[in-house]
């Protein structure tokens, strides 16, 4: 931990194809996200580590991320909870060499990965948090995804209040474990999907369901799709988001069809068998393809 003007704040190496501002793009996708601020090149959140809200600022310095503690500093370990948060968060670990190698010989890829180079997949480090948001997402569009996730944080979220703004963090399995399907319903969510939400904050709480199993499994699709509601696109959005599968590819993203729509110059939505034969090329690096496509719509 260093020291800097009376701000506390710790530095993250990043790699050399790691374009912050690429990256805040996709951050401020929507007016309504609560869980994160994004202030011109700044972005602020809070994270509940070991009982401790622990808030921070991020902003990029030459090859690194400089994160400052504006509140005091965090323990020891959670400092480094918060650095594996942002490594995580930002996919920091992953080597591109390959991935824009291959993209750079795709007819479809080769523009994208010149105009948005150093994009990384924007992770949702947190299973639950992975878990609840796909399960919200199926069948809506994304504003109202991100209305019904405004509402389920600022209902059963923490919070603090810093420079009179309100930081959220997301609901903990534990809690929302404690609920009832009417008590989701209240919020529009489906009764169907506030059920699923429920079993899975259940399966969390009572320890048969974690990150750290997924991440042992030589099957990590079969797993996600043993969980009711986890469907093949839900699964594969988790895989891709939470769990860093280079290779899940949600082949029934409507965001992806439209993008391929817009790329292609088609006049209709490729069908899954056409995006199937369009991604061949892409094998082992669908998750940055689908990733850098979405990308294109914004």
């Amino acid at each position: 931990m260093m020291k800097k003007q009376s701000e506390l704040y710790m530095e993250i190496s990043t790699p050399v194809d790691f374009n912050f501002m690429e990256c805040l793009v996709h951050l401020g996708r929507s007016s309504q996200e609560n869980l994160y601020r994004v202030q011109n090149a700044r972005v602020t959140k809070v994270l509940k580590l070991n009982n401790e809200l622990v808030l921070f600022h991020m902003t990029p310095v030459k090859g690194a991320l400089r994160l400052a503690f504006p509140l005091g500093a965090p323990t020891a370990s959670n400092s480094e909870l918060v650095r594996a948060y942002v490594e995580d968060w930002f996919d920091l670990q992953t080597d591109l060499q390959d991935f824009y190698a291959m993209a750079q010989t795709d007819s479809l890829l080769s523009a994208l990965v010149q105009q948005y180079r150093g994009l990384r997949v924007i992770g949702v480090p947190d299973l639950f948090e992975a878990l609840v948001w796909a399960v919200m997402g199926q069948q809506i569009n994304l504003t109202f995804a991100y209305t019904l996730k405004k509402r389920f944080v600022e209902s059963y979220g923490e919070s603090l209040i810093y420079e009179e703004e309100r930081y959220w963090t997301f609901p903990s399995p534990e809690k929302i474990a404690l609920l009832s399907v009417t008590d989701l319903r209240a919020l529009q969510l489906t009764g169907r999907k506030a059920e699923y939400i429920l079993g899975i904050a259940l399966a969390m709480t009572n320890g048969t369901l974690s990150k750290e199993q997924l991440l042992q499994e030589q099957d990590m699709e079969r797993s996600l799709l043993e969980i009711r509601g986890i469907g093949a696109w839900s699964a594969n959005y988790v895989m891709m988001k939470c769990l860093h599968s280079q290779t899940a590819f949600p082949l029934a993203d409507v965001g992806l069809h439209n993008a391929l729509k817009v790329q292609l110059n088609m006049e209709r939505k490729p069908t899954q068998v056409e995006i199937t034969k369009f991604a061949e090329k892409w094998r082992g690096w669908e998750a940055y393809a689908t990733f850098y496509l979405w990308r294109s719509l914004l």
